[in-house]
């Protein structure tokens, strides 16, 4: 069926929104790419046949829906009964008999299967009472976990293309920009430049072709929310890049992919397809004069390409390497004509702003930082998965109230967020609030989102040393200070890891550090140092004793720790069993002996040990 009028789209919202609530009881299955991998699928198979064998009077096979990302990576696979939002977690194929019989049928919970709130300890059955979710506020990610991304029809149902219409039929190409201006909207994918002047810019440029692309690469380690976005809520992504073009006067855009996100490139297409096949893409959108193309363009997973002008050489079919900036990408990007980029958040958030208005957006977060910001948590913290949250909101009730904290009774120690671009922040900076401003003062970044939370047992030097490692090897090769003062800072920085640097060392990277900003040639060499430079601001003290004392106080670094065994061994043998140089010796029930000239210090036996028995010196 095409719709091409704002009528017919309006009829059929109807019809799939009746469709879409027929089925009051429902049992959502998350597919999202963390309950897949711990076998989702299985279960979302099982509960099909079950259903279908136990003939449930209010629950029919057709009742068993499947979902994108629900953001709660850590407990999945994840299944939620409705009405009632019961909220089920490492939901195994073994147990959907049990919830067939005792929650469809019998009404009863599984206590063994609920939340169990880190603070209380107490049950919580009502996913909206969940604090991972209850602190949150969604919009970006307003459908996932709540509509299958395979089916448009469930979009429409929700809303979906509500505002495409209302842009194409009540505002003009102006107005549009106008309010996206208004609402503050600063781009999500990093340097938060203002989305309203990079669309007006564009738009006055004189050309007869435009384009409009999205960035959906996400090359920082421990980000991942664009890619959810894309695999839970294409549609939304969609109608932003739609909406974009009519208010910037183009008729083809892109989406770029990294190579390593299989499952969403395919939930796209399904959707590109599904909206060319109604009308939503291609000519005459709606039955107006708008006529606009979305093609994907699959990357090869080099970081670099994140850049605008490397992804607009890679999308051309280029080498990705990056350009000087004196003439900007919406004056001249790709094919040397006008172009606006902007990421995955940013663009499913641009519907929001057009169907309930600048005013409301802007209403929420901080004055220069409106809105919300995705988050995705990883490392050391119990609830890893994304979050929404209102900008100026701090980093510890990001990491604490909804993270749940750091596992394992360990004392936090600092938060990496904008991923190698960006800076690691320490203790006495918790209460920092999360804007773009803020963090950049603080020398970090918002970056794509990326959070990784650090214990009491990360050493700052290595992880400086880890992500300039990366770099290194991302770097284009294009220019010089990147290339080689990356490569020189790296080498430097494993120096004082292996306790051989002096702080005439020290000295010297930060020499080269400031070189590297201010040469490179893009934001990968400017940022580069950045995991350096806010390591040594904040936790100088580590680099010393790793140079003036030769020790590694987080018991990281190879060449700078001891292993032992205190009288704490209970003599269980599992240190015995993992020792791949047969440096521990000992009998069952009896203190074990570590012989130091033999270990090699890999941390394999200190991994195992429930009994912390293992010392590090």
């Amino acid at each position: 069926m095409r719709i091409d009028s704002i009528e017919k789209l309006e009829k059929w919202r109807k019809e799939c929104r009746r469709t879409f609530e027929a089925r009051k009881r429902k049992v959502i299955v998350c597919l999202g790419e963390g309950c897949l991998a711990n076998g989702s699928e299985e279960v979302f198979n099982e509960f099909k046949k079950q259903v279908a064998e136990k003939k449930i009077a209010d629950v029919t096979v057709e009742s068993v829906a499947k979902t994108g990302c629900h953001g709660f990576c850590a407990l999945g696979p994840l299944v939620i009964i409705e009405p009632d939002g019961t909220f089920y977690t490492k939901v195994g194929k073994s147990d959907v008999a049990k919830i067939v019989d005792k929650t469809l049928v019998g009404h009863e919970l599984i206590d063994k299967l609920l939340y169990t709130d880190a603070k209380t300890g107490e049950k919580v059955a009502d996913y909206a009472k969940i604090p991972f979710y209850a602190r949150q506020q969604r919009i970006s990610l307003r459908h996932c976990g709540t509509i299958d991304p395979h089916k448009i029809t469930d979009y429409i149902a929700m809303g979906g293309y509500a505002a495409l219409g209302k842009a194409l039929t009540a505002m003009t190409p102006q107005q549009v920009i106008d309010e996206v201006t208004k609402s503050g909207l600063r781009g999500r994918g990093g340097a938060g430049f203002a989305t309203g002047k990079k669309w007006a810019t564009c738009a006055k440029v004189q050309s007869d072709i435009r384009y409009v692309i999205c960035n959906g690469d996400e090359g920082d380690p421990g980000a991942f929310s664009d890619r959810t976005t894309m695999g839970s809520d294409p549609h939304s992504v969609l109608e932003g890049m739609i909406i974009c073009a009519y208010a910037v006067g183009s008729h083809q855009g892109y989406i770029y992919v990294r190579e390593e996100y299989p499952l969403a490139v395919v939930t796209l297409q399904k959707a590109i397809d599904a909206a060319r096949e109604h009308g939503l893409l291609g000519e005459k959108i709606l039955g107006t004069d708008l006529s606009f193309d979305i093609k994907i363009s699959r990357g090869g997973g080099a970081f670099v390409c994140g850049e605008s002008s490397a992804l607009m050489r890679s999308v051309a079919g280029a080498v990705g390497e990056p350009r000087a900036k004196y003439i900007r990408s919406v004056i001249k990007g790709l094919h040397d004509r006008p172009t606006v980029l902007n990421n995955v958040e940013t663009y499913a958030t641009v519907p929001a702003i057009i169907e309930r208005g600048a005013d409301w957006f802007a209403g929420i977060g901080t004055k220069k930082s409106t809105g919300t910001k995705v988050f995705s948590l990883a490392g050391k913290i119990k609830n890893t998965g994304l979050v929404e949250v209102p900008m100026g909101i701090t980093l510890r009730e990001i990491i604490f109230d909804i993270g749940g904290g750091v596992p394992d009774g360990r004392k936090f120690k600092a938060v990496q967020t904008g991923g190698p671009s960006g800076g690691c922040l320490p203790e006495s900076k918790i209460d920092l609030p999360v804007d773009f401003d803020t963090l950049t003062e603080a020398g970090s970044m918002m970056g794509s989102g990326g959070m990784v939370i650090m214990d009491d047992r990360t050493c700052m030097v290595e992880v400086a040393r880890y992500f300039l490692s990366f770099l290194v090897s991302e770097s284009c090769g294009k220019c010089v200070p990147c290339r080689e003062g990356l490569y020189q800072l790296r080498e430097l920085c494993a120096k004082v890891c292996d306790g051989e640097a002096t702080e005439d060392d020290l000295a010297l990277m930060e020499r080269l550090a400031k070189t590297i900003q201010v040469g490179s040639l893009c934001g990968l060499g400017q940022s580069g140092p950045n995991p350096f430079l806010s390591t040594l601001l904040y936790f100088r003290d580590e680099y010393l004793a790793h140079i003036r004392d030769k020790k590694c106080p987080g018991g990281v670094c190879r060449k700078l720790i001891t292993y032992s065994i205190t009288d704490a061994c209970t003599g269980c043998m599992a240190c015995i069993s993992v020792c791949p140089v047969h440096a521990i010796t000992g009998e069952k029930k009896k203190r074990h002996v570590l012989d130091t000239n033999l270990c090699d210090r890999c941390g394999s036996c200190y991994a195992v040990c429930k009994f912390e028995a293992i010392e590090i010196s």
